[in-house]
Formats: C-alpha cells, sequence, structure tokens
C-alpha cells in the first residue's frame, strides 16, 4: 500500500516513517508537517493509506477529511484520546493514542490491508500474530500540556459545562475541555460507569452506597434516577 504520513510534529513523523520501513507492504510516498500541502498531492496521486495527525494548527485532520476529493484508508495518530468516536465515525481504520508502540502501529497496518484487499489476510488466519494489550491509560489537554492519566488513578470524573474536572487518587484533578458523553464512551468497558448527568465514577474506587448516593474516597456523589438501573445492572445489585 502507498502511504503518507501528516503530523506537524517531525519527531512523530520520523518514528513513523521508522515504522513504515519495518513493513514490506508498506510504500512511503511522502511526508507532510502541514495538512495543507497535502491536499493537492493526495487529490493527484494514488495513496491507499494516510497516516494523520488531528490536532494541527490552522487546518486539523477533520478538516483535511472534509476537504480531499479522494478518500483513502485513514489512520489517526494523535495525543488526544478523546477524538476516537468522532475519529470511527469518519470512517476511519483506526485510532492510535500517541506514544505509539510498534506492535500496535502493526495491527492498524494488518487491519488496513485487509480492507484493502482481503484476500491477502483471510480473516482467521492472520500470519502475523501481534500482542493484544488493552490500553489502560489516555491522554487529555490540560492547559499546555498533555497529560497521562491512567485509568486505574482516576475516582471520577465531574461535568462542568464545556470541561470536565477528572479527580484522581493523588487527591488532585485534571481540568479539561471534552464532553462527558465522549469520556462515557471512552470509559465504559473499562470499569467506569455514568451515574448522573455530571458524573462518572470508577468502579473500583466506590467504597459504599447509600441510598442515592455512592461514596468515593469521602466524596459523596448522586445517582440520578436516569442512570440509577443501568448502574445497578452493572454492578450487580
Amino acid at each position: 500500500m502507498k502511504c503518507v504520513i501528516i503530523d506537524d510534529e517531525p519527531l512523530a513523523v520520523d518514528l513513523l516513517k521508522e515504522f513504515v520501513s519495518k513493513v514490506d507492504s508498506l510504500e512511503l510516498v511522502n511526508t507532510f508537517t502541514n495538512a495543507i500541502d497535502a491536499i493537492s498531492i493526495i487529490n493527484q496521486s494514488n495513496v491507499d493509506l494516510i497516516f494523520l495527525d488531528i490536532e494541527m494548527p490552522h487546518f486539523s485532520g477533520i478538516d483535511f477529511i472534509n476537504a480531499i476529493e479522494k478518500k483513502p484508508l485513514i489512520i489517526f495518530t494523535t495525543a488526544y484520546s478523546n477524538y476516537a468516536v468522532e475519529g470511527f465515525n469518519l470512517g476511519a481504520v483506526d485510532y492510535l493514542v500517541k506514544p505509539i508502540p510498534f506492535h500496535r502501529f502493526l495491527k492498524s497496518v494488518l487491519r488496513a490491508q485487509q480492507i484493502f484487499n482481503p484476500q491477502i489476510l483471510p480473516a482467521n488466519n492472520n500470519p502475523i500474530s501481534t500482542p493484544e494489550i488493552e490500553q489502560d491509560f489516555m491522554f487529555v489537554r490540560a492547559e499546555y500540556e498533555n497529560v497521562k492519566l491512567n485509568f486505574s488513578d482516576i475516582l471520577f470524573i465531574e461535568g462542568l459545562k464545556d470541561y470536565v474536572k477528572i479527580y484522581t487518587t493523588d487527591n488532585k484533578f485534571t481540568l479539561t475541555l471534552i464532553s462527558l458523553i465522549k469520556l462515557e464512551n471512552l470509559l465504559s468497558s473499562k470499569g467506569f460507569a455514568r451515574i448522573h448527568r455530571s458524573y462518572i465514577i470508577n468502579i473500583k474506587h466506590v467504597k459504599s452506597i447509600q441510598k442515592n448516593k455512592v461514596i468515593i474516597a469521602e466524596k459523596r456523589i448522586p445517582i440520578s434516577e436516569s442512570y440509577k438501573n443501568s448502574f445497578f445492572e452493572k454492578i450487580n445489585l
């Protein structure tokens, strides 16, 4: 597959170039640190796969997808896990969160190969075995840096209009611009539960349940009627 790398971080481009060089089925056509510069090249050439960053200045990866006429396969490569749902809604093959390990990169390429040419990799006879490692962390944007948060360290999350506060076991919180619904979609399979329109909790940190409240680290968090049944079902109550 002929591929292109689009990422405004030169170090990220270099790492992806190294990864691509290790996969015989990939041919690197070009790299770009500006998505705008890549539009004409993509529209005029036969590119099969794009490794695409989302958060780029002036012109995002989402803007790029909407601007190109040809639609190659897309693998998102980004530090922002909160875009995962939107990425898949755009038909992305996969969504890789930085820092990207090679085995995870390879798994995405194999998935793209199956879509590009299903005869190469039979569904039940994958010639390359890659370890299945469950991602146990996420990166969120806080002020001027991307903060890594381990799922196991998160106590609960409080919604504040467009922002959320993510409280952790070190008695601190991280304020980030993201919606609760996106976090709910991301964390629902990681042992978290939405119990209120303003709260998502980590079930492993629940000390007790008192009437319509959950106790986590001495914090009393309300359980709303609209989420009560699904929450109790999830914890087998």
